[in-house]
């Protein structure tokens, strides 16, 4: 996976969700109980930068010309971009236009300091998807659901740990609700991010393979991926 920020959302264009009951089902003539409420991003961001930190810290210095799952990003260009990835989304989540354009040194900028630094962004990041409106109507260039937006950078976050951890021998897991928070994005968005080469072609998954190996696979990561 490169990067979600330019993905359309497929459900964005006045599609309307719904689910069929079957024909020979009786009728209910009580009303159905709404569904919970899901989660507020800024709960799953947190959450998921509590497990990401542990990894991230672990780099060592010498690790940061490793490869990862990510083939054109070794340690090093990774962090960076989830670096400029988690700045940006701060300003997506205030309805105002990110910068893309170039992926900032970071690591060089903050030397030894970085990993206090990110840590800083994913606070930053945090507060600004709690922010009173952060979720609602539309933002970003192309103009999409700002829930689906912040999901984005959710899915940086998450799977992009799990990147780092894989180069540098780390366990991970991921925090509990963001796997299924993303698995519904994932397969909402997938096809188009592939015409896009944003994810690459599905690999294949056994059954009864666990949430974040399917989550994985779908965004075109081999779950055994090594560095060997």
């Amino acid at each position: 996976m490169n990067d979600t920020r330019d993905i359309p959302d497929e459900t964005h264009h006045g599609a309307a969700a719904h689910t069929a009951r079957p024909a020979d089902a009786p009728h209910s003539p009580q009303a159905p109980h709404p569904a919970d409420p899901p989660p507020p991003l800024s709960a799953l961001l947190d959450a998921a930068a509590q497990e990401a930190l542990p990894v991230l810290r672990a780099v060592r210095d010498d690790q940061l010309g490793w490869p990862t799952p990510c083939s054109e990003y070794d340690v090093r260009a990774l962090l960076n971009h989830l670096f400029q990835v988690v700045v940006a989304f701060q300003t997506l989540a205030a309805k105002k236009d990110a910068d893309f354009s170039h992926t900032p040194d970071r690591l060089g900028e903050y030397g030894a300091q970085w990993p206090d630094r990110f840590a800083d962004e994913t606070a930053r990041l945090v507060e600004a998807w709690a922010a009173p409106g952060a979720e609602d109507g539309l933002t970003g260039g192309m103009q999409l659901p700002a829930r689906t937006v912040g999901a984005m950078v959710l899915l940086d976050l998450t799977v992009h740990a799990w990147d780092v951890a894989r180069a540098i021998g780390r366990p991970y897991a991921p925090a509990p609700g963001c796997v299924t928070e993303l698995r519904a994005l994932a397969a909402r968005m997938a096809p188009t991010a592939r015409t896009m080469n944003v994810f690459a072609a599905p690999v294949p998954v056994p059954p009864g393979a666990c949430d974040l190996d399917v989550l994985l696979a779908e965004t075109g990561r081999d779950p055994h991926w090594t560095a060997g």
